[in-house]
């Protein structure tokens, strides 16, 4: 069973940075995706960016560069957050996908609050 653990989220000042990262454990997948998904109060859940496994990175328009995602080891991926605004408070969700394969798997999320 292939389950995901995000750590790192928490209370930061506006202009501040935090570092989320997602271990993804029971996963034996040689090619897949590992995004961010981010679900603010009362809104709809977006990207936030994502990355394959062999390194290649796309990003929501949002994020104009203060987000840098990495992949740190195999099937956990890191999410280093710059410049925060209030308006990335959210809570910060994990997915793994692998290629081909309609099945994702989520995280639980970590909340992220940006204090004005």
């Amino acid at each position: 069973q292939v389950q995901l653990v995000e750590s790192g989220g928490g209370l930061v000042h506006a202009g501040g940075s935090l570092g989320l990262s997602c271990a993804a454990s029971g996963s034996s997948f040689s090619y897949y995706n590992m995004a961010w998904y981010r679900q603010a109060p009362g809104k709809q859940r977006e990207l936030v960016a994502t990355i394959t496994s062999t390194g290649s990175a796309h990003y929501a328009d949002f994020v104009q560069d203060r987000f840098p995602i990495s992949l740190i080891r195999e099937h956990t991926v890191y999410l280093q957050m710059n410049s925060l605004k209030p308006e990335d408070t959210a809570v910060y969700y994990c997915k793994l996908q692998a290629w081909g394969r309609s099945v994702a798997y989520w995280g639980k999320g970590t909340l992220v609050n940006v204090s004005s």
